[in-house]
């Protein structure tokens, strides 16, 4: 920075903030917990190392990202980062499984409303017969299992013949 206000690096290291410090732009004195936590992490010679092997343009976001890596460790000195992500993608898996089983009961109930399904004729070459409309009529979950069984052999099997007449 060089100027009147030493950059927040400067601040918490107590030296004098040269021109072309390469914290001053990524550490502002306004905001010293920011350095803080990455030199509490990091250490600032590591940091300083980081920064100058990067080109400038990609400084900015190395810095953001040792910020947030350095916040995560503080919370969770083991893991870090890793930990929030393996959290976050647990609970992800948990509210997949809870909208499939959410899923599962709306079509039990849609089943249960919809009439009994006539009969029909199937092409035993038409695959995309079950694939559509067609498939509840199998799965018919309202009616006891004896039904459903007797139900399913009076009707044409999937090969084109009767398997009880």
């Amino acid at each position: 920075m060089g100027g009147n206000s030493p950059c927040a690096s400067c601040k918490l290291l107590r030296r004098r903030c040269a021109k072309d410090c390469i914290f001053s732009p990524y550490f502002p004195s306004d905001d010293p917990h920011k350095f803080a936590i990455v030199h509490k992490v990091f250490g600032a010679s590591n940091v300083s190392k980081m920064l100058q092997e990067l080109p400038v343009h990609q400084r900015a976001d190395a810095v953001s990202s040792l910020v947030y890596e350095a916040n995560a460790r503080v919370r969770d000195p083991v893991y870090g980062c890793v930990g929030a992500i393996s959290y976050l993608q647990n609970q992800v898996s948990q509210l997949q499984m809870q909208l499939a089983v959410a899923q599962a009961e709306i079509l039990c109930i849609q089943m249960q409303q919809e009439p009994a399904m006539p009969t029909t004729q199937m092409d035993p070459d038409d695959k995309s017969y079950f694939l559509h409309d067609n498939l509840p009529q199998y799965l018919n979950f309202a009616s006891s299992s004896s039904n459903v069984i007797h139900d399913s052999l009076k009707r044409e099997s999937i090969f084109g013949h009767d398997m009880v007449s």
